[in-house]
């Protein structure tokens, strides 16, 4: 068995990774705690908060999912999967484009709007928590 080979031992090297490794773990705290804030009192995952604050940030009628998928930072695989669920609760409605049958928008209802309006202060107060 090959033996591992030692850390490089370059300033510039090591301080980026350690950087790295201190936003990942930044990142993972504060999903975690998000997490568990946002289904602890309000019933909705992080996944499913992300995607209905960039719905009302961007302040449109109708989002179109692949503008949504830019937008996001989820695989567009995983933002089908939110936006089903959010679909299947109520909280967003989808319809096909009437002059490009490939394209999917994605519309808050009242419920949504309401859901988010109940959750932001929760997902602002642990951002806070966490990041200051």
């Amino acid at each position: 068995m090959p033996k591992p080979t030692a850390p490089v031992d370059r300033p510039e090297i090591t301080g980026l990774v350690s950087e790295w490794r201190d936003l990942l773990t930044r990142h993972a705290t504060t999903s975690c705690a998000l997490e568990k804030e946002l289904q602890g009192r309000h019933h909705i995952g992080l996944s499913e908060f992300e995607t209905l604050d960039r719905l009302v940030d961007a302040g449109a009628e109708k989002y179109k999912m692949s503008d949504l998928a830019v937008d996001i930072y989820l695989s567009q695989s995983a933002l089908s999967r939110a936006v089903a669920r959010l679909e299947k609760d109520g909280l967003v409605n989808r319809t096909l484009c009437t002059e490009d049958r490939r394209a999917i928008f994605v519309c808050l209802t009242d419920k949504g709007r309401e859901l988010h309006s109940a959750a932001a202060p929760t997902h602002r107060e642990v951002l806070e928590q966490s990041l200051r």
